[in-house]
């Protein structure tokens, strides 16, 4: 017997545009601010308002809002699951290593659309000068109506985007790949070691309901999936909150058979952006979700929640399309409690409007996907 209340729990993924406000056109900020503030049910806008009329240059303060913001955002369209959007980040990457000694960064590269970072260097080993993001988390809970899930860039992505200078000049090895994989792992596991499970660490004893470990580079080496899953597994031993990995974008067979050692409750992959917009349960309606099939070969013992929404595209998925893909996910899986409902990655990308209206029918879709277990 399923129970209808414990099936398609709908969670964030991560990022978000930042606040509509945050622009330099005072004017224009001021509207957003109304409208985003009447939309969302955010007490005491009117105190935002007023800053942004008389032109405040007190960022902190308006930051401060942009989470505010970004939670009820996720709160009013429904999610069961939230954080702030990562308003308070300049991004996934560069973001954390503002905190960290040992980096030194080299220049500026594309990521994906028109989204960049700074890409560093480690040039001697990494010391974790502060914990971070734990203002973010002791401020939202204070204002926080639904339980959170911190995102946390993990150590294999970290090491994986910056270049390996400290660690290769000293790696063992005969040739230059067995040095290479050496000084990988010697990196990877320090900042496990220095710097992600202390973090994780700090956070936890925050209270947390989720922490996410975000790993988007885990599936770009194959025969490097063992590290992955082994610096995972370090960065969360010990801790209390339930773990959520978000890998996105990938070829998930190359993580396998390593990902079954993996200790997290749920796996966040991308399914929706390799889908049709088409309604209905037949394979070759649900391309995107073949994927499931190895999931379930394996049979995983952690739950996955497959990516329902395209964040890279500002199609607005339908409702009974979001259902449909749940319910295909759960036919594969055979298992509706196995099955939590997101997006594919992250919603920077996408303007508030479009992620908002995104967020809405993901819950819609996930409650009329339990209705037919009723």
């Amino acid at each position: 017997m399923v129970d209808v209340n414990k099936v398609f729990p709908v969670m964030e993924v991560g990022s978000l545009n930042k606040a509509p406000f945050r622009v330099k056109d005072r004017s224009k900020a001021v509207a957003e601010a109304k409208r985003w503030g009447e939309l969302l049910g955010v007490e005491n806008y009117s105190e935002l308002v007023h800053l942004l009329e008389r032109g405040s240059e007190d960022d902190s303060r308006l930051v401060d809002w942009s989470c505010l913001y970004g939670l009820r955002f996720f709160e009013s369209a429904g999610l069961d699951l939230v954080y702030d959007g990562e308003q308070r980040r300049v991004e996934m990457y560069e973001h954390p290593l503002q905190y960290i000694n040992g980096f030194e960064f080299r220049g500026v590269v594309r990521v994906w659309d028109n989204e960049f970072y700074r890409k560093a260097a480690v040039v001697r080993r990494p010391h974790l000068l502060q914990p971070y993001h734990l203002d973010e988390l002791q401020f939202n809970k204070k204002h926080a109506k639904k339980p959170l899930k911190v995102p946390v860039t993990s150590a294999y992505t970290l090491a994986d985007w910056s270049f390996n200078e400290y660690y290769l000049k000293q790696a063992p090895g005969r040739d230059f790949a067995e040095k290479s994989f050496s000084a990988k792992r010697d990196f990877v596991l320090d900042l496990v070691d220095q710097i992600i499970h202390p973090v994780l660490r700090n956070l936890d004893k925050e209270g947390v309901e989720y922490l996410q470990l975000d790993e988007p580079a885990a599936a770009t080496k194959p025969h490097e999936s063992e590290l992955v899953v082994e610096s995972i597994n370090k960065a969360v031993k010990g801790l209390r909150s339930k773990i959520a990995v978000h890998i996105c974008y990938t070829d998930y067979k190359a993580l396998f058979p390593a990902l079954l050692e993996m200790k997290a409750d749920v796996l966040s992959i991308s399914c929706s952006n390799a889908d049709t917009r088409l309604t209905g349960l037949e394979p070759e309606k649900r391309k995107g979700f073949e994927i499931l099939k190895v999931f379930k070969e394996y049979d995983c013992r952690f739950k996955i929640a497959p990516g329902l929404i395209d964040v890279h595209t500002d199609f607005v998925e339908p409702p009974e399309l979001v259902r449909d893909r749940i319910l295909y996910a759960v036919k594969i899986l055979d298992d509706p409690e196995k099955v939590v409902a997101c997006n594919d990655c992250g919603l920077r990308t996408r303007s508030w409007d479009i992620a908002y209206r995104k967020q809405v029918n993901l819950v819609a879709g996930a409650s009329l996907a339990r209705k037919t277990f009723e």
